[in-house]
């Protein structure tokens, strides 16, 4: 794995780097090793350990960016668990909309959640109420969900510990 983990100057997670990128960050001293690989990068007049995690030497300002509304970001919110029945599965999920589009439900992440194929086809083109269903869990805006999070279970061992949204349970990454 060539990737690089990039703190910022308060060891945030920033973003995630090539190995090509994150060496000309240190050289041109814009960045320093934090944690580096087992392997060596050598030249004829230098040496040192491949980057897995880099930490910026000055703070980089960003704005939190809003979550984009996808199949992918609902079923992430959601934890991949039904939200009619609360099974759990990655790969038999669905999104649903509560209130159906035909009865003029709109496309909003208040309006879909996570189902397994089983409730969606028994909730039908119906409204939970109607189908004698309800929802586990009100489905809400989320504030963030960062792209790291989605790789996770890919991620070397070391950057655990700068990824703090890793111990966020979903209700805290949800807005109240």
């Amino acid at each position: 794995m060539n990737d690089v983990l990039v703190l910022n100057f308060t060891y945030e997670a920033l973003n995630i780097t090539s190995f090509q990128r994150a060496v000309k960050l240190i050289f041109s001293g814009k960045a320093e090793l934090v944690h580096g690989r087992d392997r060596v990068v050598a030249s004829p007049s230098f040496e040192m350990r491949m980057p897995s995690i880099i930490r910026m030497l000055y703070y980089i300002k960003r704005p939190m960016q809003k979550v984009a509304l996808t199949k992918k970001n609902i079923l992430l919110r959601d934890d991949h668990t039904c939200q009619y029945c609360g099974s759990k599965g990655d790969r038999l999920m669905t999104v649903d909309h509560v209130i159906p589009r035909s009865k003029g439900g709109p496309s909003t992440w208040e309006n879909l959640v996570c189902a397994c194929m089983r409730c969606n086809n028994r909730k039908n083109n119906r409204s939970p109420e109607h189908a004698n269903m309800s929802l586990v869990r009100k489905p809400r805006t989320p504030k963030y969900i960062p792209w790291i999070q989605i790789k996770r279970n890919t991620l070397p061992g070391e950057w655990h510990k700068f990824l703090f949204l890793w111990n966020v349970s979903i209700e805290d990454r949800i807005e109240t």
